[in-house]
């Protein structure tokens, strides 16, 4: 007699999904409260490898405790954004320049 499959449990390994990356157009809002202006088209550069692009063209990840920004072209963390209590708190270590757009 052959033993009947029953459905998934905590044991089995779980499938996981990937998170998609959206644009910076997703903290367009964000990054207007916190520093008061437009930076969407503003150019940032990565701290990693260097490489210089518009804010709206990085990677964003918005399903964390905070909000991640990435490079898109060697995937470095660029910004993080986290708020507590109330009050934004922003990393940018990963970002090496901010200048406005021209």
């Amino acid at each position: 007699m052959n033993p009947v499959a029953s459905g998934s449990n905590a044991s089995d390994p779980q499938e996981v999904s990937p998170i998609a990356a959206l644009d910076g157009n997703a903290i367009a809002g964000t990054l207007i409260a916190v520093f008061d202006t437009e930076l969407t088209t503003a150019i940032g550069a990565c701290a990693s490898c260097g490489r210089r692009s518009r804010m709206r063209e990085f990677a964003v990840y918005l399903r964390g405790p905070g909000t991640v920004v990435r490079c898109r072209h060697c995937a470095a963390v660029v910004m993080v954004i986290v708020e507590a209590h109330g009050v934004s708190c922003v990393d940018l270590q990963g970002l090496l320049a901010l200048e406005p757009a021209a």
